[in-house]
């Protein structure tokens, strides 16, 4: 059986998608090119599935969330913070798993945090 090697991209529908790729690069850092390719470092990624009814994703309108491993999650959220950007207060611990924090983007998306353990 083929099987699939990784997340090869993801694609996101905005209203002005210059100033959410501004957005993404100035606020969290992702770097990338004209043509989007960005480079991720090595890392676990996760594919889940939730219940329709979740409110995990926020608004239940969002059929999906992007999840961004990050180094120190407290910094991060300084980070954004500090940018004026709409961070959720709670963050969340999963023992063995790491700690998680959102924040939502320009667009309405909301957008996981995640420091592995």
């Amino acid at each position: 059986m083929e099987r699939v090697l990784g997340i090869g991209g993801y694609f996101l529908r905005a209203r002005d998608p210059a100033a959410l790729n501004a957005w993404y690069r100035d606020c969290l850092g992702l770097d990338a090119d004209a043509n989007g390719l960005w480079h991720q470092g090595a890392g676990p990624t996760v594919f889940a599935t939730f219940e329709s009814g979740t409110d995990y994703f926020g608004s239940p309108t969002q059929q999906v969330m992007l999840n961004f491993r990050v180094r120190d999650l407290d910094a991060m959220l300084a980070q954004l913070r500090a940018g004026g950007a709409d961070v959720a207060a709670p963050t969340q611990e999963m023992e063995g798993v790491g700690r998680f924090g959102w924040v939502t983007d320009p667009e309405g998306n909301r957008v996981e945090l995640w420091q592995p353990a």
